[in-house]
């Protein structure tokens, strides 16, 4: 059974990703769901996988981005996006922006 973090955490999490990297979010659904999404918002996570709704031609649909490791810390979260924004740059073949 995954981690389920509390919802304090989550809706912090979910708040940042949305107001400061919605670019990115964008970039790991394509890159692991998507190819083609027009928009994408993180809509939730626990241990095993950041979630998000992502939009392709006017029509929703949730994708599941696992994690490259489970997880049980809230500062994991952080390390965790990183990690899946690199893969998706390398995926994507864009140079990844230093964090």
């Amino acid at each position: 059974m995954s981690h389920t973090f509390e919802p304090e955490v989550v809706d912090a999490v979910l708040a940042h990703m949305n107001d400061d990297h919605t670019d990115d979010a964008l970039l790991i659904v394509r890159a692991f769901g998507l190819p083609e999404a027009e928009s994408a918002t993180m809509t939730g996570l626990d241990g095993d996988a950041a979630v998000f709704a992502a939009v392709l031609d006017g029509v929703p649909s949730e994708v599941r981005v696992p994690w490259s490791t489970s997880i049980t810390e809230r500062p994991e979260i952080r390390r965790e996006v990183v990690v899946l924004y690199e893969q998706a740059c390398a995926a994507l073949g864009l140079e990844p922006r230093p964090h």
